[in-house]
């Protein structure tokens, strides 16, 4: 072999070699530019899903969202989280709640993050280990029809005599009305709180699927009033229906409106750390409630320079039930076999 082919040998070999180093760089480049975020979701899709196709649009990373039936409530991105303990698939949780936020830090499922963007939300709406932050929230309000002349003021209005068969409330095995009546069991006592219930049943309150339907029998008179979220009531008086929202229990020596936020969770073991606190940066920014507010959810800013929907008062104007959301969930726990016998199941 001339010293001529040999040295064509060597430059080909060299060549090919440059080449494959630099196909494998631009493959990991590629890769590495590629960047995703995993969320479950509770919150109602139709609301999520525009927030969520911003942060796409703003910063570039492609977001994989699942979100929960209707049917599954927010149980089923919590149950699904648990499942994936020890294999985590999703990198952050935007919960409708903070209570099932605070089920997965006593699974030690969720991770620690406070984001800069918390900074202007009052602390009892975030885990003061900065396992969950609270924005964009609903309060629990009456709603009462119109022709109702002594309209109801507070929640053992459900008590009352004359209210007897003309009040209904949502399931309470099922969705905020659950959460509600736990915070009732740490605010109160369990003896207070049981006693409730069975007066509550004792005066015979009428039972409904969900807090939708409960505002739907009220704005049909076939009802007087029910206990259910803000965007139900709001939802249904632009709609025109005869329906007044009364924020429960506000004087002075009452147990005041209870408060459900959102809740942004990152989560332990995440695949993809940095894109994670990025995207709850982004669910905890003024402009994500501002967001929040101006949809047909209508939800109640936390930060105190957002502007609140028209038929809302201020998170600041409202006396606010003050619970330990921590406390909150792991008595949403105890008291199911309770409620499931109050229900006769």
């Amino acid at each position: 072999m001339t010293a001529n082919n040999q040295k064509y040998k060597f430059f080909l070999l060299m060549t090919i070699l440059a080449v494959s180093i630099m196909t494998l760089v631009s493959c990991k480049a590629k890769r590495s530019d590629s960047k995703t975020v995993t969320v479950y979701v509770s919150e109602d899709q139709i609301f999520s899903e525009p927030i969520l196709k911003d942060f796409e649009k703003e910063t570039g990373i492609k977001v994989l969202a699942v979100y929960d039936t209707e049917e599954a409530k927010s149980t089923g991105s919590m149950n699904r989280l648990i499942a994936e303990k020890n294999n985590p698939q999703a990198d952050v949780y935007w919960s409708n709640e903070p209570i099932r936020a605070e089920i997965l830090k006593q699974k030690e499922i969720s991770a620690p993050y406070v984001s800069i963007n918390a900074k202007d939300i009052p602390e009892m709406f975030k885990d003061p280990d900065g396992y969950w932050t609270g924005f964009s929230a609903r309060a629990r309000v009456l709603v009462v029809n119109n022709s109702v002349k002594d309209k109801p003021t507070k929640i053992d209005a459900y008590l009352d005599p004359t209210w007897k068969s003309k009040a209904v409330i949502a399931n309470p095995l099922f969705g905020t009305t659950t959460s509600q009546i736990a915070a009732l069991f740490t605010v109160w006592n369990d003896m207070q709180a049981k006693e409730f219930m069975k007066q509550m049943k004792r005066n015979k309150v009428v039972i409904s699927p969900d807090n939708g339907e409960s505002a739907d029998f009220v704005a049909t008179g076939q009802y007087a009033f029910s206990l259910v979220d803000s965007d139900d009531a709001v939802n249904r008086i632009r709609q025109g229906r005869p329906l007044t929202m009364i924020y429960p229990d506000q004087k002075k020596n009452q147990i005041g409106c209870f408060i459900v936020p959102n809740a942004a969770v990152l989560i332990k073991g995440s695949r993809h750390p940095k894109e994670a606190r990025l995207l709850i940066d982004y669910l905890l920014s003024k402009e994500t409630e501002r967001k929040l507010a101006l949809a047909d959810c209508a939800q109640i800013p936390l930060h105190p320079d957002v502007q609140t929907p028209p038929e809302l008062k201020p998170i600041s104007e409202i006396k606010v039930m003050k619970v330990d959301y921590a406390k909150v969930a792991e008595k949403m726990v105890e008291i199911q076999p309770f409620l499931k016998s109050w229900m006769g199941l």
